[in-house]
């Protein structure tokens, strides 16, 4: 008795197939299409409110051609000191320093007051007593201390950076299931193994909202810390051109910080999908 025949695979059986695998890269694109087409948006409603029908003057934000013009004056001739890559490298490098600083107090600090009771009760009082001070305030605190240099900076943004990468961190480890901690336990895992093994990756993803709120705290701290006493800095170039009158200036200040926050807050995304894989 011979078998029935087997039915041939038609373009119907597997155009499902291949459009699934297209659609990933499809949605990617319309993402990029409608990311250029509201950036295109905002750009044609600038030069319509400012250089076609004169709504906003020039006094109060520049025009496209004004904005270009100072972009090209800092980015060749320089402006308070530095073109704008000396700016933006000299900002970018404290940010990083204090941010980096941060990570490696605020987080094993978040672990052992999520993990140990006793260190919480030990360590939170002081702690919610220091957590509501604006990091702000502790600009003159850290001029006094260490005067006009990179440190003061430094500590003004590891204090930004610092608060929220213990909250975020010390939450992610409460919100770990204590199904598993406890299953881990049964079979026979250490405190060190249950640490590595359990508590840190269930609670990276808090880790990392933690780390991407302390890159922007650090990022508006910098700037505002740069206003007071700095020699070089896209913060420096906000004050030189506020005391310009400079509005051109100004935007273009605004628009490198903005960048730059964008492209480190960025880092820090693929940072999160290399190590938390299922997330992505």
């Amino acid at each position: 008795m011979h078998g029935l025949p087997q039915a041939e695979p038609t373009n119907a059986t597997i155009r499902p197939g291949a459009a699934a695998r297209r659609s990933p890269g499809w949605r990617i694109s319309r993402r990029v299409r409608i990311g250029l087409a509201s950036l295109i948006g905002t750009f044609a409603l600038w030069w319509l409110l400012t250089d076609i029908t004169g709504v906003i003057g020039p006094h109060r934000f520049p025009a496209p051609a004004e904005f270009w013009a100072a972009f090209v004056q800092i980015a060749i001739d320089g402006y308070a000191g530095g073109t704008l890559i000396t700016q933006a490298w000299y900002s970018t490098r404290l940010v990083i320093m204090g941010f980096l600083v941060a990570i490696a107090t605020g987080v094993p600090l978040g672990l052992l007051m999520g993990v140990s009771h006793r260190a919480e009760a030990l360590l939170n009082p002081a702690f919610l007593l220091v957590r509501p001070i604006p990091p702000l305030a502790w600009i003159p605190l850290a001029i006094v201390w260490l005067g006009l240099g990179d440190a003061a900076k430094i500590l003004v943004i590891w204090f930004a950076a610092f608060v929220p990468s213990v909250i975020n961190t010390w939450t992610g480890v409460r919100g770990v299931d204590r199904t598993l901690i406890a299953a881990a336990r049964v079979h026979g895992a250490g405190e060190l193994r249950l640490l590595w093994e359990v508590i840190i990756p269930g609670s990276l993803p808090m880790m990392f909202t933690g780390l991407r709120l302390s890159l922007q705290a650090s990022w508006t701290t910098l700037v505002a810390a740069e206003l007071v006493g700095a020699f070089f800095g896209l913060g420096r170039v906000l004050d030189a051109a506020y005391r310009d009158i400079n509005p051109p200036m100004i935007a273009v200040a605004m628009l490198a910080v903005g960048v730059l926050g964008a492209l480190t807050t960025r880092l820090v995304a693929v940072a999160e999908r290399r190590l938390i894989p299922w997330r992505s």
